[in-house]
């Protein structure tokens, strides 16, 4: 018997890793003193703290508990959720202040703990207040009217995609663009060692992407949320909208990563014709292939999505992505310590673990 799986399981997952990587941020010059002490627990309140503070703690730890809440809540038998997503809170976030004591430019504090715990108590009180009134199950009814019982990692990644695309790309929803990147940091680990000289190197540079090649990028970005969505909608006028959905959230996302980098008036600066003959192409091909089956869907995103990462990263970047770059990078909220920016190069990664997956399990049960 095929179990229906939650999308909120896997996000919640993935949203305690970011907890941990930003509470432990930039992750080097760890030092050890000596001495292991909890003192700051029992240490008077500070007299100021500041409104990113409260945010940053109490906020940043609110989803937490309500996606942990939400995940229960689908549990049988019930599990007393808010107590269960409070006392994880506390754990995690007494675990990672702990941690704070090895980083030089991190300081442990009994208020981002208090704060930790009462955001994540918020958050899971938020999410069974939802399900005391039926709208998780309202949810759950919709989403079995719209989606397959095994849609939950589907439907993870398709949440998580507007995220990734924050991360300004050379190319516009070229997510995975990381050779070049993983080139130069291994180059620079290895140097002063002779193992650097044994490392085969590439002998010619990447050279810039012809606009043909960019609009078929730009199409392939587009078309990979709606082929991964077809994998699990089986209806076609329901394609068609989880299909404009997609889209929409897709250059809303990346107009307002634009906004946020450079202004409101360059909001759709990064719309060239490349762009706009890329988008035509990724709207007619979803079109035409909301009439293949959930299994042709399954390969050609895998298909579309090797083609994408092979013309990216056989490709140099522009000459002023590195300029966009260093302005993105000055953006305090939209960065937030560069979580953003390893959702856009670890995305499509996970798509294709993702995807790879699904069709091994479905060659299996079809042999079984």
């Amino acid at each position: 018997m095929i179990r229906r799986t939650s999308a909120a399981w896997p996000l919640f997952c993935i949203y305690a890793v970011l907890i941990v990587y930003a509470s432990l941020y930039p992750f080097d010059n760890w030092r050890f003193q000596g001495v292991v002490s909890w003192s700051f627990l029992t240490e008077p309140w500070p007299r100021y703290w500041t409104g990113f503070d409260v945010m940053s703690n109490a906020l940043g730890y609110a989803p937490l508990g309500f996606l942990l809440a939400v995940s229960l809540h689908h549990t049988r038998p019930h599990w007393p959720a808010i107590g269960l997503a409070t006392f994880f809170a506390g754990v995690l976030s007494l675990l990672l202040e702990s941690l704070q004591m090895f980083l030089p430019v991190r300081v442990p504090s009994n208020v981002d703990t208090a704060l930790n715990i009462a955001g994540a108590f918020a958050g899971a009180v938020v999410a069974r207040g939802l399900a005391w009134v039926g709208l998780v199950n309202r949810w759950s009814r919709f989403r079995d009217r719209w989606f397959e019982l095994e849609a939950g990692g589907a439907l993870a990644l398709l949440a998580i995609w507007p995220l990734a695309l924050m991360f300004p790309a050379a190319v516009p929803f070229g997510l995975g663009q990381v050779l070049e990147r993983l080139e130069t940091t291994w180059v620079h680990v290895l140097k002063d060692t002779p193992w650097l000289e044994s490392w085969p190197l590439r002998d010619v540079e990447f050279q810039p992407m012809l606009p043909i090649t960019e609009s078929v990028c730009v199409a392939l970005g587009l078309l990979l949320p709606c082929l991964l969505a077809y994998g699990v909608v089986q209806r076609r006028p329901q394609r068609w909208a989880v299909a404009g959905v997609c889209l929409t959230l897709g250059l809303l996302a990346s107009a307002l990563s634009a906004a946020l980098t450079y202004g409101p008036v360059h909001a759709w600066g990064w719309v060239s014709p490349e762009v706009l003959r890329g988008s035509v192409m990724a709207l007619i091909l979803a079109l035409i292939l909301s009439l293949a089956s959930a299994r042709m869907c399954w390969v050609l995103a895998l298909a579309a999505l090797v083609l994408q990462l092979s013309l990216l990263n056989t490709a140099a970047a522009g000459v002023y992505f590195p300029m966009t770059l260093q302005t993105w990078e000055q953006g305090r909220f939209i960065r937030f310590h560069g979580l953003i920016q390893w959702l856009g190069w670890l995305w499509p990664y996970a798509l294709l673990v993702y995807l790879v997956h699904r069709l091994s399990r479905a060659q299996t049960v079809g042999r079984g």
